[in-house]
């Protein structure tokens, strides 16, 4: 079982673990257009090119990238919903 380090609550969760990329990258686009401002987002994937793209993603945004982390292959990443979006 995975145990990633920091215990960090969030709103909603996502599992990207199924698909590949642009996958990930689209499916937290998606997730994060029906939330609320200010709340936070739990991504989980697989795919490498999440490590890359999400991070990037989110420079460009108003969103924050609050933690990532990867843990036993798997690619963590806690988003805070921005203003906008």
């Amino acid at each position: 079982m995975n145990r990633v380090t920091q215990q960090i609550p969030s709103d909603e969760k996502l599992d990207a673990t199924d698909v590949s990329c642009p996958l990930p990258l689209l499916k937290t686009k998606m997730a994060l257009k029906s939330m609320s401002r200010g709340k936070i987002l739990w991504v989980i994937a697989k795919d490498a090119g999440s490590w890359r793209d999400i991070p990037k993603y989110l420079g460009m945004s108003e969103h924050e990238l609050v933690h990532l982390e990867e843990v036993d292959g798997e690619y963590h990443y806690w988003i805070r919903k921005g203003d906008k979006a």
